[in-house]
């Protein structure tokens, strides 16, 4: 059984070929990837089974979804040790030159405190800048 289809079962997903290689494209990405994204690289693939297999991903925990205020979902690779709790939840940074949106994995989102009757399900934290480097 190859890595891939190990990291699919650990999550309690079937490994089909779609997932296998809508999976390995974003362990090779390191910024977050949109549907759109996936579509023109999967272009001869069906529209709805690769958003099915973004939802799979998102609801086992395997991706979690960005919204960096460009009104496209964005996806990326949730951490090995992720349960998609609040306290897993962390800063994204958007570069405003090439639109790229990356995980900040080593900032995490703070605990606020929150009044009572209050539960936090989600947090939505992202730093828009650009790359110093960012040739686009």
């Amino acid at each position: 059984m190859s890595h891939l289809e190990n990291k699919l079962i650990n999550r309690a997903i079937r490994p089909t070929a779609m997932r296998l290689l809508v999976l390995q494209y974003l362990m090779e990405h390191h910024a977050a990837v949109s549907l759109k994204i996936l579509e023109e690289q999967f272009y001869k693939s069906d529209k709805s089974t690769l958003y099915r297999t973004l939802i799979t991903f998102e609801k086992k925990g395997l991706v979690h979804q960005i919204d960096d205020g460009t009104g496209m979902k964005k996806y990326a690779l949730c951490l090995e040790t992720c349960n998609c709790a609040p306290k897993d939840q962390h800063f994204h940074f958007h570069c405003t030159k090439c639109s790229e949106t990356f995980c900040l994995t080593g900032q995490n989102v703070p605990n606020i405190a929150l009044p009572i009757g209050f539960q936090m399900q989600k947090a939505n934290m992202v730093i828009k800048g650009f790359f110093a480097n960012c040739s686009h």
